[in-house]
């Protein structure tokens, strides 16, 4: 069902689990977890993305839908734009170092600009980049007339 699984969920399942099977002086711990874990291959892992958001919806009927509104278009005329953040200022957050020695890192950098791509379906129409920043004048652009993107601001950008 794609739900978050916790440690503590899964101990309480399994105290409820015991008391279901008679087992009326079952108290499971972290010990009991790990073992659990190990000998089932269940691992703990970040959950990233949204893969698990449109799951169970049909679109059989919306895809004939958008087969004949696009009928009368050329792929020329139909375009797609994506929306990205770009956080210019991170460093990565895994390096190499020699075995044994400390690798510490420190607090990943939040400032951050919007981004807008698109172009038509057959690619031979790009648009130029947007990009939605928070400053309207930042510093950096100090000097510079002419950018190979166009700029708009934003306080919430």
């Amino acid at each position: 069902m794609d739900v978050p699984i916790s440690g503590p969920i899964l101990i309480e399942k399994g105290e409820q689990l015991a008391q279901e099977l008679g087992h009326t002086d079952c108290k499971l711990s972290g010990g009991w977890l790990d073992r659990f874990k190990q000998r089932h291959g269940i691992v703990f892992k970040t959950m990233s993305g949204e893969a698990a958001s449109a799951k169970g919806i049909d679109t059989s009927e919306w895809e004939d839908t958008l087969q004949k509104i696009l009928a009368d278009y050329s792929p020329r005329d139909i375009f797609n734009a994506n929306e990205t953040g770009l956080f210019y200022k991170c460093l990565p957050s895994k390096s190499l170092t020699f075995q044994g020695q400390a690798c510490s890192g420190q607090k990943a950098p939040k400032e951050r600009v919007s981004l807008l791509c698109a172009a038509n379906m057959d690619g031979s129409k790009k648009l130029p980049l947007l990009m939605i920043g928070k400053f309207g004048q930042p510093r950096c652009f100090k000097g510079i007339n002419t950018l190979p993107v166009t700029y708009r601001h934003n306080k919430k950008a």
